[in-house]
C-alpha cells in the first residue's frame, strides 16, 4: 500500500486520526464489498470490530494507493 499526499494531509482531521493503519489494511486486503467509480478509483469497505462501524477507504486507479479512509455512515451491507 501507498498513500496519497491528500490522505497524509487529511489523515491530521481531528475525525481521521482515530483510524489505525491496520484497519486500513483489513479493508484494503478483506473488504466486505468493493465498488469501481467513473474515474476508476476503487471504493471497499470494512467493518471495523473494535468500533462497530464500516471503514471506507478509496484507492487510486492502481489498485495500491489509498487515497481517502473514513467511517462511512451511511454504509449498509447488503444481506
Amino acid at each position: 500500500m501507498k498513500f496519497t499526499h491528500y490522505f497524509t494531509f487529511t489523515r491530521e482531521r481531528p475525525d481521521r486520526k482515530e483510524i489505525r493503519v491496520e484497519w486500513i489494511e483489513q479493508a484494503f486486503h478483506f473488504p466486505v464489498k468493493e465498488e469501481i467509480q467513473n474515474d476508476g478509483r476503487i471504493r471497499r469497505w470494512a467493518k471495523i470490530e473494535e468500533n462497530q462501524k464500516f471503514l471506507r477507504i478509496v484507492l487510486l486507479d492502481d489498485g495500491i494507493t489509498v487515497h481517502n479512509a473514513f467511517f462511512d455512515r451511511s454504509f449498509k451491507p447488503e444481506d
